[in-house]
């Protein structure tokens, strides 16, 4: 099945695509992004659709986010395994020695734990730039991988409740 594309996608497909580096990456679109662009020049040979979804992920990973170049990144970890955000934070680095930007919207300890990343937290009181001991999901995990029990009995009992 061919994708029906709109001038713009065309232009992704055959035109500054390939001269420009800049990517926009969201977990959730990539299924059908790699259905419609795997094996075109320009962008990856391997087929998403035969590979577990954090392997397409990766896939697609290291063939557009290298070298100089503005990289967005929404909630990368939603594909991730543990190891996979590991191996993800070693390419950000990377990335960023190379030259790249990358602004990275994320939810994981992880992947905000990046030597030398800015980062800046978003909360009720507003946005602030932080260190990344200082972020409340940091502190979240922390406590709820010290006593996991003290934040799944709201859940359990909740559960329990709508029987």
């Amino acid at each position: 099945m061919d994708a029906d594309l709109t001038a713009t996608g065309l232009r992704l497909l055959h035109g500054p695509r390939t001269k420009r580096r800049a990517f926009f990456l969201r977990a959730e679109t990539l299924f059908n992004l790699g259905r419609n662009v795997s094996g075109r020049y320009g962008f990856w040979e391997e087929d998403l659709t035969e590979q577990s979804h954090g392997e397409g992920f990766f896939t697609v990973l290291e063939r557009m986010v290298a070298g100089p170049g503005l990289y967005l990144m929404d909630e990368p970890e939603a594909a991730l395994s543990f190891h996979s955000c590991v191996r993800l934070v070693g390419l950000m680095a990377r990335v960023a020695d190379e030259g790249g930007q990358i602004i990275c919207s994320t939810h994981s300890p992880i992947l905000t734990s990046l030597p030398g990343a800015q980062i800046i937290e978003l909360g009720d009181h507003g946005t602030r730039v932080t260190e990344w001991e200082k972020l409340q999901l940091v502190d979240h995990w922390r406590r709820f991988l010290a006593k996991p029990d003290f934040y799944l009995r709201y859940a359990l009992d909740t559960a329990a409740d709508a029987d």
